[in-house]
């Protein structure tokens, strides 16, 4: 399985990012799909998930009512659509793909893991 993402780059406060992740490698729609960050100096934290379908999507509280997650399986593609962004959302972002079909928070919960895209926020 590869995981490919795009999207980061530099932003100033307030303005808004959209990441993708593109997968190959087995059944994309079987298997739930996140995202995590790291910025420097932190260990690595969850951001957002999403379930197989696309039905159920779950966030951490930093991201909640800014980020949104989503995925569209014909294309192999995960998104994360991000708003309102912060000089705090700076970090590298990972999409990761997880070894069941539905949402999760926890790293140990993904097989596979994309190289990373930066995020800067500028203030």
């Amino acid at each position: 399985v590869q995981l490919q993402a795009s999207g980061g780059g530099l932003v100033q406060a307030g303005g808004s990012l959209r990441l993708s992740c593109a997968a190959s490698g087995r059944t994309f729609s079987s298997y739930g799909m996140g995202w995590f960050r790291q910025a420097p100096g932190k260990e690595r934290e969850f951001v957002a998930a999403i379930s197989w379908s696309g039905g159920t999507t779950y966030y951490a509280d930093s991201a909640k009512g800014r980020f949104t997650i989503s995925r569209d399986n014909a294309a192999n593609t995960v998104y994360l659509q991000m708003n309102s962004l912060k000089p705090e959302d700076t970090a590298v972002y990972y999409c990761a793909e997880a070894r069941g079909p539905y949402y999760y928070s926890r790293q140990n919960d993904y097989e596979y893991w994309g190289q990373g895209t930066q995020v800067t926020v500028s203030s």
